[in-house]
């Protein structure tokens, strides 16, 4: 069964930009690329903020809800769901489409928010620049 997905790096900085300017950039935390797909809810979403908020990818085994100074910037990406076994292109169907998608990476940024993580975002389907500096380097697939 597929669900909502993200790949998370813990990042000493990261930036996104659209059109050459930042729209969302944060110091020491966590990048969030996230994918949402059709069977997807805000209860999916809120299960999977909560996760984030408290997962032990941070230096000395702790979170971003133990070090008040860290923060999540949070980006959508379709292409976490693409699929690519057969031929050269991939296929986008299990990803959800955008007017499902949005409401759902809104609802987890305001989920984690809640929690009282600090957290920029990018632009749903803006054609953005990611940059970040890995730290660790940590890259974690999660899957909610």
């Amino acid at each position: 069964m597929l669900r909502v997905r993200a790949v998370i790096q813990r990042v000493t900085s990261a930036a996104v930009l659209v059109d050459g300017l930042p729209v969302g950039q944060i110091g020491l935390g966590l990048l969030v690329l996230l994918g949402v797909t059709h069977s997807d809810t805000a209860a999916t979403a809120a299960a999977l903020a909560r996760r984030v908020h408290t997962l032990r990818i941070m230096r000395g085994e702790r979170s971003v809800a133990d070090l008040p100074a860290t923060a999540v910037l949070v980006v959508s990406q379709f292409t976490l769901y693409g699929d690519a076994r057969k031929g050269r292109r991939p296929t986008w169907a299990a990803a959800a489409p955008a007017t499902m998608a949005e409401p759902l990476v809104e609802a987890f940024v305001t989920d984690l928010r809640a929690l009282g993580t600090r957290v920029s975002t990018g632009v749903f389907g803006a054609d953005m620049q990611v940059e970040s500096i890995n730290d660790g380097p940590v890259t974690l697939l999660l899957d909610a």
